[in-house]
């Protein structure tokens, strides 16, 4: 590891000899970490899972006893895992693929040379470019600065950017907001303050969610409940029954309990809808995001590069009125301009102003570089002064003079037709630091245009519909802001937009301005980052969407952060979505897989667990009745099967255009236990009247108790598959269809040992169903009006 002190590299950089022996060394940046799991880590995660080891000891101990009809639920067993590994190897690789295209690219001087190579390949020693919107992707020390300013707010906490000097050290993971340099690295890979940052930003992992969370602790429930339930019904099997039969019978309940697909479709959820994403150009940094962005209730939008396409171009120079003709001539502004526009780090401004005016070779001697905190920026001229551009009313803050007076108020005339106003000023005096040079005189008006994306209205419009409130916070002209955003329908827009500068700074009174206005002009970085916090403080769940390095901070801090592809490398680094195509229009795409994975797990979650709680209260039942355990475990294998494995995999993948419902976990246990309950009542009432009402054979017995179950869980499967369309019509009735061939074909009935008892018994369990089905769709009926009083806004 190399230290400040040591021997400086030369301004040619490193040759590539030298490079050669350090990446031979090991000294690279590269810090270990992957883009996604390895395919041995993605076995093991899908193979060794608590409910597999569970059922992994039960498939043992029926193959010990004998009974291979008994451990058909293995077969599952393998099925669930190959099918888990299956989908996440294909969403691994597709993910991979999207990484690499956006992953950061590091500016190194070798062999005197300048090139872009990956930030991995980077090693110790190297010269580094920097320039603004860079992501500094190592440790090291400043060798050129010009006007750089580095913000670190993302690993120390300090809130404003950082002038760095030659000697000064940056951190990786840090960026840059304004000026440019370059830094030799002395700290690279694992030994970097930060060189985790990046590649944890662009993981393939299942992170935490509230969906997850919702799901954990219901398996936790489940595997509390699970361990002394069946303690009791090993001991009640193996001592009123042979030892073996008891062993059959507990795995029978041992199996019925656990919801082994549960985890296995959730999973499949997040790693078809990221890849049904990747189809559409958007990079899931994250997957939980996919759901959190149909969780989200507010945007905050970036006027540039979101509702408009990002690139600005020069639409008009109007020199003002009464201006010294030294300095107002057409030509002379039109020379200042390529004079400010000639300079190898440009911003958008810059690169706007190259293009339409010719440098006219002026000798710069001093600069102050723009950053979105100052919004102006200056150049000074050997023979020419000061020349300064930036925002009318950040170069001239007091407008109780006369002649900023009147330039604010032009430029607000300008601004409320849409276009971006800058004021191009002259002072004689000196350039100091960030400090303005006094006196400036105003010369004149630069007016620019940017292009509305036009899919920007569709996509505003059906946020809107959706319930979703939308904050435009932009460091433009509020009135310029305010009338794009008006020419595209934005409710609120008509106001003429909201000056940041006003805002107040203590949270709660911030949170009621964006709860009233909703377009807002002149916001600075913190200030983003600041109105973000404001509206989480009110309970919201907020989605900002940028492409500017002003963007980052706000990104980071949000509850998703939405990058564009062609935005800065810091604010990509941060987001957990990435528009690859810069496309806005996909974010309404991006909210519909949100709602289906979050719908779609809640569907089978109440299939699964409804199962747990009836096998739960069977075991229970059986345990107290000191009855044997009615069913074979191949029987549970059919109903698990055809009431909740084949279906739920189908509902699971389903579209689901519905709203997210706060209230997963309480929404699920309101369901699942009163079915559950009647689900268990059912099938223990049709066993005694089978065993005890008609003296049936055991085989006869068992078919009715499962026939019973089998019916009621069809109806469990009715009521999560609603509103019915012609393929969940299909799929019901191919589920009941499979039963139906079972129990007719000779050898499969044999196989799962079930038989049809007499019709007297068949029309009384009928009977039984029927009543418990009325029972069922009861509970349901309540369980929504209970939910309905929770939260009145909830879409039934």
């Amino acid at each position: 590891m190399q230290e400040a002190g040591l021997e400086e590299t030369a301004s040619t950089g490193l040759t590539a000899a030298e490079v050669q022996e350090r990446t031979a060394r090991g000294e690279v940046n590269d810090s270990g970490e992957r883009t996604s799991r390895t395919l041995s880590e993605i076995i093991r995660a899908n193979v060794f899972t608590r409910f597999n080891a569970i059922l992994g000891v039960a498939l043992l101990a029926i193959l010990v006893i004998g009974g291979l009809q008994d451990a058909t639920f293995g077969i599952i067993l393998i099925f669930n895992s190959g099918i888990g590994i299956f989908q996440e190897v294909r969403a691994k690789r597709k993910l991979d693929q999207l990484a690499v295209l956006n992953a950061p690219r590091a500016r190194v001087v070798r062999d005197g040379q300048a090139g872009e190579v990956a930030v991995e390949t980077v090693v110790l020693d190297d010269l580094l470019e920097l320039r603004t919107g860079d992501q500094i992707p190592c440790d090291g020390l400043v060798r050129a600065a010009d006007g750089l300013e580095v913000d670190e707010s993302l690993l120390t906490g300090e809130s404003d950017p950082l002038d760095k000097r030659v000697g000064d050290e940056v951190l990786s993971g840090s960026f840059v907001v304004a000026g440019a340099g370059r830094f030799q690295a002395t700290r690279v890979g694992a030994d970097a303050y930060a060189a985790k940052l990046a590649a944890e930003a662009r993981r393939f992992q299942l992170t935490r969610s509230e969906l997850m969370d919702g799901i954990n602790t219901i398996l936790r429930i489940i595997t509390w409940v699970l361990i002394p339930v069946s303690a009791l019904l090993l001991w009640s099997q193996t001592r009123d029954h042979d030892f073996s039969e008891g062993v059959r019978f507990t795995v029978a309940g041992v199996v019925a309990m656990v919801p082994e697909g549960l985890v296995l479709l959730t999973s499949i959820a997040f790693m078809v809808a990221a890849l049904s994403l990747a189809r559409r150009n958007v990079l899931v940094q994250e997957l939980p995001a996919v759901e959190g962005l149909a969780r989200v209730d507010v945007v905050c939008l970036d006027k540039t590069g979101t509702l408009t396409e990002g690139e600005i171009v020069f639409d008009e120079l109007e020199v003002l009125p009464d201006v010294d003709p030294a300095l107002g001539e057409p030509a002379q502004c039109e020379q200042a301009l390529g004079a400010i526009a000639d300079d190898e780090n440009r911003n958008a401004t810059a690169v706007a102003l190259a293009a339409h005016f010719e440098s006219p070779g002026w000798t710069r001697t001093g600069a102050v570089p723009f950053s979105s905190a100052r919004k102006w920026s200056a150049a000074q001229f050997d023979g020419h002064g000061s020349w300064l551009m930036g925002a009318p009313e950040m170069v001239f803050p007091d407008s109780s003079t006369p002649a900023a007076g009147r330039v604010r108020a032009r430029a607000d005339e300008i601004a409320a037709g849409g276009r971006r106003t800058l004021v191009l000023a002259h002072s004689d005096a000196p350039l100091d630091g960030e400090v303005l040079p006094s006196p400036i005189t105003p010369v004149a008006l630069v007016m620019f245009a940017e292009k509305v994306r036009p899919d920007a209205a569709e996509t505003l419009a059906y946020f809107h519909d959706q319930g979703v409130t939308l904050r435009v916070i932009s460091g433009d002209n509020p009135r310029t802001v305010a009338a794009v955003a008006s020419r595209l329908g934005l409710p609120g827009a008509e106001d003429g937009g909201f000056d940041a500068r006003e805002l107040p700074e203590d949270q709660d009174e911030m949170a009621e301005v964006l709860e009233q206005h909703a377009v807002f002009g002149r916001v600075t970085p913190q200030q983003k980052r600041a109105m973000v916090g404001a509206l989480q403080s009110r309970g919201h769940v907020v989605a900002m969407t940028g492409d500017g390095v002003n963007d980052a901070l706000a990104l980071k801090d949000a509850d998703i952060g939405v990058a564009m592809g062609s935005g800065a490398a810091a604010t990509r680094a941060v987001a957990q979505l990435v528009l690859l195509d810069g496309k806005f229009a996909t974010l309404p795409g991006v909210v519909a897989e949100g709602r289906r994975v979050i719908a779609n797990i809640e569907r089978s979650a109440n299939l699964f667990v409804t199962k747990t709680v009836y096998a739960v209260i069977i075991a229970i039942a059986v345990v107290i009745a000191a009855w044997p355990y009615p069913y074979l475990p191949r029987h549970l294998t059919i109903i698990s099967t055809f009431t909740i494995g084949i279906p739920g995999f189908f509902l699971a993948l389903a579209p689901n255009p519905r709203r997210y419902i706060p209230g997963f976990i309480l929404r699920v246990l309101r369901f699942t236990i009163p079915a559950g309950t009647i689900a268990a009542g059912a099938a223990l009432a049709a066993y005694a009247i089978a065993r005890y009402g008609h003296d049936l054979p055991t085989r006869e017995i068992r078919t009715t108790s499962a026939l019973v179950l089998i019916a009621v869980g069809l109806w469990v499967l009715v009521i999560q598959a609603r509103p019915f369309n012609w393929w969940k019509s299909l799929l019901v009735a191919s589920m009941a269809g499979s039963i139906a061939v079972i129990l007719a074909v000779g050898f499969i009935r044999d196989f799962y040992a079930v038989q049809l008892p007499p019709a007297d018994v068949l029309l009384e369990a009928s009977g039984v169903a029927v009543v418990a089905i009325i029972l069922l769709e009861v509970a349901f009926r309540l369980s929504r009006v209970v939910g309905n009083r929770r939260d009145p806004a909830r879409e039934v």
